[in-house]
């Protein structure tokens, strides 16, 4: 159940659609999970996840393009930084 029902919490209808479509995806869950406590690079996502390397890319561009992740070093080839942002802040904290 989420959080939000329980705690009978009002919240607007993006943030409810961006937790839905994160909550969609078990990929795009444990991406979520795993930026919760610090910023990371994709392959520590990866490992921390259980989510296959080749599969990290295209979770982070999902959640980037809804307003979840930012990069941090965008002009970076390689070892981009990932954060939450405010927005994938509160998902975070209300999944299970």
């Amino acid at each position: 159940m989420i959080k939000w029902i329980k705690e009978a919490v009002t919240i607007d209808d993006n943030v409810l659609k961006v937790y839905g479509y994160v909550l969609s995806s078990s990929y795009r869950t444990r991406a979520v999970k795993a930026l919760q406590q610090e910023n990371k690079t994709p392959t520590q996502i990866a490992k921390d996840s259980d989510i296959r390397i080749s599969h990290i890319s295209k979770v982070l561009k999902e959640l980037k393009e809804c307003g979840v992740v930012n990069c941090l070093n965008e002009q970076d080839r390689k070892n981009k930084i990932y954060t939450l942002t405010a927005l994938g802040h509160e998902i975070a904290n209300n999944l299970e």
